[in-house]
């Protein structure tokens, strides 16, 4: 061996007589069953192929691989795996020169199918799955980075390597799953065509660029496909985790796109196999970097939002073909529910991944899609209509939720525009209990940035508030201008939740957390003494109870009330309004315990039905507060005024108030409802005289411009004896200007009550100083 490897260094140009002379050699002995002498055939060829790297390998190159090819046609598995080793071998070389004309369609032909080998014997079974893993790796080295060489990447050989490597994956034999001894563990994780399975597909992913990603992950679909592996959803999840952590990971909105792409596909398939993608899709979306969804996020949740419309569209049809009415597939509902929810888990997990400001423009994409009354996605009418509205309403909203819950941002402002803001509370006032908790729990999601929610996820009079461990910060310059824009819009809506009689616990839970967060977060001095009002008004519908509210309802709201007003008055730290609290709170312990919490919140509430004939004692009045609260600095003028939002028919016809209506209806409540209001002049009704007036104004300001130029001009050109004979002419005029200008400047001012408070030969307290008077234009030449 020494003799011939020195000759073939020293001759390379032999070498490939050399390679022609072994393979005949090594041919002749196969089909002899020679088996020892092939042995040495294919030693001398490994010896000769690892000493040799000249330029003229590739002939020789040529006699070895057909001679590999031999070994692995021949049925003997010894012969498969010594073929296989010198593959591995040849693969590990670099070549210096590349081969245009080498072909590896056998090799990967071959090599796949010893790896779905099914031998009787479990020992060379898994060697002869082995050989063959390790052949595709050998193959998928010595191509993926020559672009002359055959392309790994085609489908047609992807659809081999793929499929062959899940297979070896999926299948864990008893044999290999059991260990003799701790000791052994490594030992046999290491001879596992599992384990070296997933090593080679790493390794072939991580390979993978750009383009090659989709001709890679098809067969993977095709695979969990074929042998309906979505429905446990293990091995999927599994197979995703592997790619999602092998790929490189700008491409990873690429594997995304394929698995929206699939569920697409699939959407006429059963609940559980969509439900199986849509985990994995969530498994995937938790891997992904963050903002590697790719540049089509919305269409990723246009999607998922697309299949979660079908899902209820079959769970109410009972048919994949709504269109026929006849399905060859019997629907479960109760699976379909189970995929909706999948749905709704990864619309969530997607949004985790992205960045805050696309988190916004998810929120505004999903509730556009919510269908609301006199908005452009009209309502279905019928009763088939209405429960899919229903249902696409609370999925959407859950979806929804699921996306607020994990959104934090400083700037509300911006993230949450008005539009967005607006049809979110157009759906508060739904007539839908559900859908009215749902909203309440968004805003909430919303609000909530210091992670209070859950210390006020029950409602009690708590003596100290320290107890709580509030998270409080001063409230932010953009919390400021949030409030002020939105602010009498949010106190409207909660106040007419408060006025809906299919509200139940939760509803009430989630009005105070939504009152708490807000005096927490949003509260400046004015927020504060607003909300103040707000409960107070919340207080007087169970008094007065124009709505014919239940006793339950009614009783609510007085302990809803309380509860918030204890809580707020040790924020504010104002001695007086604590004590005042305290006295209405021990007042109602002794006269009327089902005024509060601890006796309406619990699983059988203490009520009565003799709300009608309660003292003035069991109540806060808005008249104390006020005092208390205004000789502490608050405004007490705004305190003493009552609140009282502006409602319309449409509220409680349509309940849905549109963008336009919501925005004047907001200036109208603060005109109403601010203290100033006495002195601020009438609002001017806009009619069409007015609109007319102000373009006619715009008429005038161009004739005045123009006769200004003229005069200007007049001035400069004309003669002196002109100038002076018109000026002369105006001269009586400009007197009796003067004579009234100085009438005015002796003459006191009028008194507001009408009486002359001054004498009338005291002209010097009144009179105007000279640089304040206004004179004609013609006063100065």
């Amino acid at each position: 061996m020494e003799k011939l490897t020195f000759y073939a260094l020293s001759a390379p140009e032999k070498l490939d007589r050399i390679g022609a002379y072994l393979s005949e050699r090594l041919i002749r002995d196969v089909s002899r069953h020679r088996y020892g002498y092939v042995c040495i055939a294919m030693e001398a060829l490994d010896q000769l192929l690892m000493a040799c790297h000249c330029q003229s390998i590739n002939l020789f190159v040529e006699s070895f691989l057909k001679m590999v090819a031999k070994l692995l046609e021949s049925e003997k598995p010894n012969l498969q795996i010594l073929g296989t080793n010198s593959f591995v071998k040849f693969a590990n070389i670099e070549e210096d020169t590349p081969s245009y004309h080498r072909s590896y369609d056998f090799f990967v032909s071959r090599f796949s199918e010893m790896c779905h080998s099914s031998h009787d014997d479990l020992d060379i079974r898994t060697k002869i799955r082995m050989s063959g893993i390790k052949g595709l790796q050998g193959v998928v080295r010595k191509t993926v980075n020559d672009e002359l060489q055959a392309n790994i990447w085609d489908p047609q050989h992807m659809d081999k390597i793929v499929p062959s490597l899940l297979f070896n994956l999926q299948h864990v034999d008893e044999g290999e799953s059991r260990s003799p001894s701790p000791l052994q563990t490594a030992e046999k994780e290491k001879e596992s065509p599992t384990e070296l399975a997933e090593r080679c597909l790493r390794e072939l992913l991580g390979r993978a660029a750009y383009g090659n990603i989709k001709n890679a992950i098809k067969p993977v679909l095709i695979h969990l496909d074929n042998h309906s592996l979505w429905e446990p959803k293990i091995f999927a999840t599994c197979c995703f985790r592997i790619i999602m952590y092998s790929i490189q990971p700008q491409h990873s909105h690429l594997v995304i796109q394929q698995l929206l792409g699939h569920l697409d596909a699939n959407s006429k398939s059963a609940a559980t196999v969509r439900a199986g993608i849509v985990e994995v899709l969530s498994e995937a979306a938790v891997i992904a970097a963050s903002g590697s969804v790719g540049p089509t996020v919305l269409e990723v949740f246009n999607t998922l939002l697309r299949q979660l419309r079908l899902s209820i569209d079959y769970a109410l049809t009972g048919s994949y073909d709504c269109a026929a009415g006849v399905s060859t597939k019997t629907i479960k509902e109760h699976e379909e529910r189970m995929f909706q929810e999948a749905v709704i888990k990864t619309i969530g997990s997607f949004a985790s991944t992205l960045p805050t400001y696309q988190q916004s423009e998810v929120m505004v994409f999903i509730m556009n899609k919510v269908p609301l009354p006199s908005t452009q996605q009209s309502l279905e009418a019928g009763k088939a209509g209405e429960n899919r509205n229903r249902l696409t309403q609370i999925m959407l909203l859950k979806s929804l939720l699921q996306v607020s819950v994990g959104f934090q941002c400083s700037n509300m402002l911006t993230a949450l525009p008005s539009a967005f803001l607006d049809r979110l509370l157009s759906s508060a006032l739904m007539e839908d209990a559900e859908i009215r908790l749902f909203v309440l729990e968004i805003l909430i999601s919303f609000i909530d940035r210091h992670g209070n929610r859950q210390k006020f996820s029950s409602i009690s009079t708590i003596s100290d508030i320290s107890v709580l461990k509030l998270k409080v910060d001063k409230c932010s310059r953009q919390d400021t201008v949030f409030m002020k824009k939105h602010g009498q819009q949010l106190y409207r809506h909660i106040y007419l939740i408060c006025k809906e009689e299919s509200n139940v616990q939760a509803h009430y839970e989630a009005l105070y957390s939504l009152l708490m967060l807000i005096s927490i977060e949003l509260a400046n001095e004015e927020v504060m003494v607003d909300l103040i009002r707000l409960v107070l008004a919340v207080q007087e519908i169970a008094q007065i109870n124009e709505e014919n509210l239940t006793a339950y309802n009614r009783c609510a709201l007085f302990a809803l009330g309380a509860a918030y007003l204890n809580l707020i008055s040790q924020l504010t730290t104002v001695p007086t309004f604590c004590q005042h609290i305290l006295e209405v709170i021990e007042m109602r312990q002794k006269e009327a315990p089902y005024l509060l919490p601890e006796d309406v919140f619990v699983e059988k509430p203490k009520l009565s039905n003799s709300l009608d004939r309660l003292g003035p004692e069991v109540f806060f009045w808005q008249s104390k507060i006020s005092e208390v609260l205004g000789g502490s600095g608050y405004n007490s003028d705004r305190l003493s005024t009552p609140y009282i939002p502006q409602l319309t028919d449409e509220d409680r016809l349509s309940k849905r108030k549109s963008i336009g209506e919501t925005i004047s209806l907001q200036v109208e409540v603060e005109s109403r409802n601010s203290p100033e209001r006495e002195q601020r002049a009438p609002a001017e009704e806009i009619t069409y005289e007015t609109l007319k007036k102000a373009i006619d104004s715009v008429a005038v300001e161009e004739q005045e411009r123009e006769r200004r130029r003229q005069v200007v001009e007049k001035f400069q050109k004309a003669p002196f004896e002109e100038i002076a004979a018109h000026c002369g002419a105006r001269a009586t005029l400009l007197q009796s200007k003067l004579n009234q200008i100085f009438e005015i400047t002796i003459r006191p001012p009028p008194s507001p009550s009408g009486t002359i408070t001054a004498a009338y030969g005291q002209p010097q307290n009144h009179s105007i100083p000279v640089y304040e008077m206004k004179f004609p234009d013609l006063c100065v030449y």
